[in-house]
């Protein structure tokens, strides 16, 4: 009897993750997934990412993605709500469709890449540390944490433990070698910050290109991503190799240095 108790609860348990993390929406271009209660990532077909959380007051699109014909309308297969837009850092892949929106937020050190990347035409909410979105019930309080970009910032649902990063700490790896140049000492910084903030209830970091990786990184990621800045900006990180990707931003010659799970590309010219 008891045997038959603990499958029964073992079925529970797998029935209710397969609910947690279901399909609910898919099209040419992307699929939305449940990941969590009021919570839902959207996978572009080609692999960049956003989120969208829902209060009971408004809800909130997290980055703008790339090919997404009629976002908003595919928003609003998840939500009614009125829509807050927030772009973690403008390169392509992440604000490709903000003159979708009449409103977008960010911050403002990252308005020496807008006219690159997506010249946008609405009306601009500049953030910046400690800045807070009230969903209803839900808070979404913004984090700067330069390194990838100037202005990079990461979003932090304290009470559900997530923290949304873009591309702040990667999807494995993140890139450093990009233009404008931030120094690896900085980074570090943002680095710290988040490691700090994960001794403190944040649990999850839900990545800027999620379907890479299909789940949360958790401390001991962090921890590594930490340990690597550092370990570059003082000069005494394992020897680095060449990278094989060259994007028109950044170095024409770029390394890449791992350390456990997390890895580093940079310019090794332009460290700090």
């Amino acid at each position: 009897m008891h045997l038959k108790s603990n499958l029964a609860l073992i079925l529970i348990l797998i029935s209710a993750i397969y609910t947690s993390a279901q399909e609910v929406f898919k099209n040419n271009d992307l699929s939305i997934t449940k990941l969590e209660k009021n919570m839902w990532v959207v996978e572009t077909t080609d692999n960049t990412t956003m989120y969208i959380i829902e209060g009971s007051k408004k809800a909130m699109l997290i980055d703008t993605g790339t090919r997404c014909e009629k976002l908003e309308e595919v928003v609003r297969q998840i939500t009614q709500k009125p829509l807050v837009v927030v772009v973690t850092h403008i390169h392509g892949d992440h604000s490709g469709n903000m003159n979708q929106f009449d409103e977008v937020y960010f911050h403002a050190a990252d308005t020496v890449l807008l006219n690159s990347f997506n010249p946008y035409k609405g009306k601009i909410h500049f953030v910046g540390d400690g800045y807070k979105f009230d969903l209803g019930g839900t808070t979404l309080e913004v984090l700067f944490t330069p390194g990838h970009t100037p202005g990079s910032i990461v979003l932090l649902d304290r009470k559900a433990g997530n923290c949304y990063s873009g591309d702040a700490f990667g999807s494995g790896q993140v890139w450093m070698q990009l233009l404008p140049h931030v120094s690896m000492a900085i980074y570090a910084e943002s680095c710290r910050k988040m490691e700090a903030l994960m001794d403190k209830g944040i649990t999850n970091i839900y990545c800027g290109h999620y379907p890479y990786v299909k789940s949360a990184f958790g401390k001991s990621y962090m921890t590594e991503m930490r340990q690597l800045a550092e370990e570059l900006s003082k000069g005494n990180a394992p020897k680095g190799e060449p990278y094989p990707i060259k994007v028109g931003i950044g170095t024409q010659n770029p390394m890449i240095t791992t350390k456990g799970g997390a890895s580093i590309v940079y310019d090794p010219e332009k460290i700090n």
